[in-house]
């Protein structure tokens, strides 16, 4: 077999065509959340926070004071941009919360698909009829 049709047989395989669909998707679903994220919740942490904008919170390390983070950085200063690790740390957790949703949600519809529903379980006895049972036993000694 030739590496050209081993390339064809591999490239043509189902899950490599899911792998595909799914990084398109992925990229797709990471836009939506980027901008839940940006246009929707650091807005409301903002506003909760008094305005702190977390991706402007730095530490000069060295000598000067700058205003903001883009004037340290324009001046040449070397910066430690916490901030900014804070916003990622905060936008993985959003992420990863929305991923965990749509996962549980699909889990659940796959469940319904797959489990017919159970058939009810016979009844059993009344009490009634237990105490009558044991009455007919005991009579009949």
């Amino acid at each position: 077999m030739g590496f050209i049709s081993e390339f064809k047989e591999f490239a043509m395989k189902g899950n490599v065509m899911d792998m595909a669909v799914g990084v398109i998707i992925g990229g797709a679903f990471g836009k939506i959340v980027s901008s839940l994220v940006d246009d929707v919740l650091m807005p409301l942490i903002s506003t909760v926070t008094g305005g702190i904008s977390f991706t402007d919170l730095f530490v000069t390390l060295g000598d000067g004071t700058y205003k903001t983070l883009a004037e340290a950085k324009e001046a040449g200063a070397a910066v430690l941009a916490y901030g900014q690790f804070i916003q990622n740390i905060i936008d993985f957790l959003i992420i990863a919360f929305c991923i965990f949703l749509m996962i549980k949600g699909m889990n659940q519809l796959n469940r319904k698909k797959e489990e017919p529903e159970a058939p009810a379980a016979p009844a059993g006895p009344t009490q009634e009829e237990l105490l009558a049972e044991i009455r007919d036993l005991l009579k009949t000694k």
